[in-house]
């Protein structure tokens, strides 16, 4: 399962030259999870990230490759949450080794869908999390009370890891976030809608959806993606 890779590569390419901090991953220094939504106010918020007309964006890819994740970390580049003081361009990228499902087409869709929708299940206090999946869109609202109780994206962020290693299948999760001006959103957006085509893709093939190339309109994804194409014949 490495159909995300060349995403992985390219995005990693695109922050290479910009400075970061790392945090590896501590359960004992995760946020607080409420298990449910939180409804955080407008009265309440501190910011909004990707509020405000800002960019605010989100990308999920899965690989069995150690690399580009070879263990659990967060990396943040631009602003930490106790930094921003307006609403603020955002971006969250959650790239995830996983153990090989194994030789079976379907049982590596079902892993990639089970792995796409823990994102919608982790619920920070003070960090309401809103996805729209149909255009790579995440917002999130900021309280102030979370503000003053010193929540970080390192601490909101290993909350992300443990849910997601929650998972079996999954060995190792790295999360970057970025935030505050100086990024090419526009070049992560792109990134984050071929992500989501290819997941799109398997879906349309394992569904067992039209599988003529003539008129699926996913077949740009097919061309780009390595091994796509190999997908798609092995279920025709």
């Amino acid at each position: 399962m490495e159909l995300f890779n060349g995403v992985m590569e390219e995005t990693l390419e695109m922050l290479s030259g910009f400075p970061h901090k790392k945090w590896d991953y501590d359960e004992s220094l995760c946020w607080e999870d409420l298990n449910e939504s939180e409804l955080v106010l407008a009265k309440d918020q501190a910011f909004e990230l990707g509020g405000g007309g800002k960019q605010g964006l989100n990308v999920t890819c899965v690989t069995t490759s150690p690399l580009p994740v070879d263990r659990d970390e967060i990396l943040l580049y631009g602003q930490d949450l106790d930094a921003i003081k307006e609403d603020s361009d955002y971006a969250r990228l959650s790239f995830l080794r996983i153990a090989s499902p194994g030789e079976e087409d379907e049982a590596a869709y079902k892993a990639v869908r089970d792995i796409e929708f823990v994102k919608y299940h982790v619920f920070p206090r003070g960090f309401m999390i809103r996805i729209n999946s149909e255009d790579c869109r995440e917002q999130v609202r900021v309280s102030r009370r979370a503000v003053k109780a010193g929540i970080s994206f390192k601490a909101a962020g290993f909350d992300f890891i443990k849910k997601y290693r929650q998972k079996p299948l999954v060995k190792n999760v790295k999360i970057t976030f970025i935030a505050g001006p100086g990024f090419d959103y526009r070049a992560l957006e792109k990134q984050a809608k071929t992500a989501a085509g290819i997941t799109n893709a398997l879906t349309h093939i394992m569904e067992g959806l039209d599988l003529s190339c003539s008129s699926c309109a996913l077949k740009p994804v097919c061309d780009e993606v390595e091994g796509m194409r190999e997908l798609h014949f092995r279920q025709k």
